[in-house]
């Protein structure tokens, strides 16, 4: 099937013993046993196991083509999950450009029990080579990265670190499996955040590993472990919210791309702009790379510089009319955010770059929203 009819029919799971369309809200904790101590209905408890959330990670592996899906309650408890399956000793190599969560999270929790970690440029695949190490355990890849857009050679970067004997991760909230799907590219794992494009709507935290074929036993058996273990397990109202938003999933996010292409193209013609990071512009150092990994669209996330500073990128945070301040991604409404502050006092992102997270309002009213606060 193609992806608008895998998004629309992959959450009708067997899970169900109903023959409703939409599907059952579960709420139930605990399930009743058969005189003989058994389960027939196959749930005992639902940290371990409940109906709405096998139909929500049915759907998942699905849709990226993997052969299972764990989701959890956050992002970060997804990368947590991963993490765990590590030994004290092993290495993790990170691009230079994070989300600054997952780089918190390896430095300062993971540091402690003995986790190592090096940082380097994906952009760089020499660097990457480079940065390998003997016990390199884990290579975890954002493309686009996070606020900067590099583009990572997904197929170069995998065989590399298989070749090393370690497992490639690819967090893939940015783009979804609407506009790439790393399994495919070699990537072992795929993580998302699915309070963002998944969910859609800004109403629902939620998080996700989705594992390639022929891992299942393996790397996915240690994450089944540590996802009913360590109990962060999104709850049934949240498994149903989300799978609620995902047969609309590729009409959002072909509609987020489409109007932040328009608008990466508005934003770097104003001479107010600095630059403009956006894979779907000619310009941007990676884009021949970003057309054949992406080749439904380039996402609907952007970052742009402001001439004059700090103070003038706030004062166009402060100046939109239409679009709201406020952090996240993904949803229907279009965010935008001084980055650098959310990141803290460490941060690498320059002072003057705001992240603009695309809706689905009109793009001409959006370009206008911004045009205006940026003339101001």
């Amino acid at each position: 099937m193609e992806l608008e009819t895998l998004a629309v029919h992959a959450g009708n799971s067997p899970a169900f013993n109903s023959r409703s369309v939409a599907p059952d809200l579960v709420l139930s904790t605990t399930f009743e046993r058969n005189p003989d101590g058994n389960y027939d209905g196959g749930y005992q408890y639902t940290r371990g196991e409940n109906p709405n959330r096998l139909a929500l990670e049915g759907a998942l592996a699905q849709l990226e083509g993997g052969s299972m899906a764990l989701a959890f309650g956050s992002g970060l408890a997804a990368v947590n999950a991963l993490l765990q399956t590590l030994a004290p000793g092993d290495h993790v190599l990170l691009p230079d450009d994070l989300y600054h969560g997952t780089r918190f999270l390896i430095q300062q929790v993971f540091g402690g029990w003995g986790i190592q970690h090096s940082i380097t440029d994906f952009t760089d695949i020499d660097a990457v080579r480079a940065n390998l190490q003997p016990n390199t355990k884990l290579v975890w890849i954002e493309t686009p990265s996070n606020p900067s857009l590099k583009i990572a050679d997904l197929s170069a970067i995998a065989a590399l670190a298989h070749d090393a004997g370690a497992i490639v991760a690819v967090d893939n909230t940015l783009s979804t499996a609407v506009i790439q799907r790393p399994l495919t590219f070699g990537a072992d794992v795929v993580m998302y955040s699915t309070t963002k494009y998944i969910g859609g709507h800004s109403d629902v935290l939620g998080g996700a590993l989705i594992v390639r074929h022929g891992l299942e036993d393996g790397l996915g058996g240690r994450l089944k472990r540590v996802q009913k273990l360590g109990g962060g397990v999104p709850s049934p109202f949240d498994c149903w919210l989300l799978l609620r938003s995902i047969p609309t999933l590729p009409l959002r996010v072909r509609q987020q791309s489409q109007n932040a292409l328009q608008i990466a193209q508005a934003l770097a013609a104003h001479p107010n702009v600095e630059h403009v990071y956006y894979p779907g512009l000619a310009s941007h150092p990676q884009h021949a790379l970003a057309t054949r990994q992406m080749p439904n669209g380039f996402g609907g996330l952007l970052s742009f510089r402001v001439r004059g500073g700090e103070s003038a990128a706030r004062a166009v945070a402060n100046g939109v009319k239409i679009i709201t301040q406020a952090t996240s991604l993904g949803g229907v409404e279009t965010l935008i955010e001084h980055r650098a502050s959310v990141e803290g006092p460490n941060t690498l992102t320059p002072r003057n770059l705001l992240r603009l997270s695309v809706g689905i309002e009109h793009a001409a009213d959006l370009i206008t929203d911004l045009t205006d606060a940026l003339d101001a």
